[in-house]
């Protein structure tokens, strides 16, 4: 029912959207994607389909001075066989750069998970609406920041006073890829994930290609990374291949060694950060696959645990200070020649101390405090004077 506001319904385009690399339409609306369809057709993986359609740091961005907006949108929703529900995505609306509402979405469809036998099932639902009341009755930008774990088709927007695309603030843009928790893990909220709080504390426009799962130095992530406008890259490398048990340390260093160099064919001299794995001691020293553990699993508690052998590192399986060793060692020698790539050791961001303090829930993902410690540091160490990313260093135009 919309009868309090004389509703103006804007079509929704990619100029009113940020961190999207690509636009499908569906019949309800339009998905935005952070793979480009190419992309997405060079890899049949389902985690990977779910977690570059989960609209992490993808938000829609206008100027209005509207004082009420709606968005009407189609959500899929993931859900586990046998464990109590999912708390529900959340929408973050800045109003002007500060967070000015939250809210949430009913309906949809939910993707339930068999993770004892692997098979999943689409429940479908209807359309559901968020709604955002009480706005201050001026001109301002509007940002609303879409659940990152939710894969989100967006229906309609609508407004009580006309819609147009911010302009361009001149800001620099910074294109991260990672895994989960780059993709936002637990986080309480789509603008807290540490990428996006990192981002806001440093001035900078966010496009995040965290793929829960899926950062597993694919070519096709290396083209898309390549290919998209940015004066700052940054890839944080290990956890993945390490929980899939994906290759061993042959591959491994050439492969860096690929990823490193196609980035390089789009963007030659943009400063580029190569970050290890935060610590997780489940996998320091000990090899993947992580393999779940469904002991609490009725209680709503999901942990995992490493199922590889310490002694298989000597046949060339990953661990985590194998990764990290190995990551210093090629920036290292790559740095001689490119005075603009740089390195990050992830247990920087958090370590043995924060692990004490705040430990990972699961024994693989960070908590809502945890993303908001890792972007604080984040923006420290890399936006800071003297810095990888410090605006004297990075370039200030798209390679």
């Amino acid at each position: 029912m919309h009868t309090k506001h004389s509703w103006i319904t804007t079509p929704i385009t990619a100029d009113l959207l940020r961190g999207a690399l690509d636009l499908e339409r569906t019949e309800h609306g339009v998905l935005p994607h952070r793979l480009p369809a190419l992309a997405r057709a060079q890899c049949t993986d389902g985690q990977l389909a779910m977690a570059e359609a989960q609209p992490s740091g993808v938000r829609l961005v206008f100027r209005t001075r509207a004082t009420a907006v709606e968005l009407d949108t189609l959500r899929t929703k993931m859900a586990y066989q046998g464990a109590p529900a999912r708390p529900d995505g959340v929408y973050d609306l800045l109003v002007d750069g500060r967070l000015a509402g939250q809210a949430s979405v009913t309906g949809g469809n939910v993707l339930m998970v068999d993770m004892t036998t692997g098979t999943a099932e689409n429940q479908p639902g209807p359309v559901g609406t968020v709604q955002f009341p009480g706005l201050p009755d001026r001109v301002k930008d509007i940002e609303i920041w879409l659940p990152y774990n939710e894969i989100t088709q967006l229906v309609a927007l609508r407004t009580d006073a006309p819609v147009k695309p911010t302009p361009d603030r001149g800001r620099r843009v910074w294109l991260h890829h990672g895994s989960s928790i780059s993709h936002g893990s637990d986080a309480a909220s789509p603008t807290t994930t540490w990428p996006a709080l990192a981002a806001s504390l440093s001035g900078v426009e966010l496009i995040n290609l965290g793929l829960g799962g899926s950062a597993l130095l694919d070519p096709f992530t290396a083209r898309t990374l390549r290919d998209t406008p940015a004066d700052l890259i940054s890839i944080k490398i290990g956890i993945n291949l390490v929980n899939t048990d994906l290759m061993r340390l042959r591959a491994f260093g050439p492969a860096v060694h690929g990823f490193l160099d196609t980035i390089r064919e789009g963007h030659p001299t943009t400063s580029l950060l190569v970050v290890s794995p935060i610590l997780c001691p489940i996998h320091e020293e000990t090899p993947g696959p992580s393999t779940p553990d469904f002991s609490n699993l009725s209680a709503g508690k999901l942990q995992f645990r490493a199922a590889g052998d310490p002694a298989e590192r000597a046949s060339g399986k990953l661990t985590l200070n194998v990764i990290r060793d190995e990551l210093a060692r090629l920036v290292k020698q790559r740095a001689a020649n490119d005075p603009n790539l740089h390195y990050l050791d992830g247990r920087d961001l958090y370590g043995e101390s924060d692990f004490a303090e705040l430990p990972l829930p699961d024994q693989l993902h960070p908590d809502a405090a945890t993303h908001r410690r890792i972007g604080g540091r984040f923006a420290a160490l890399a936006f800071a004077p003297g810095g990888p990313f410090t605006a004297d260093r990075a370039s200030n135009t798209h390679s």
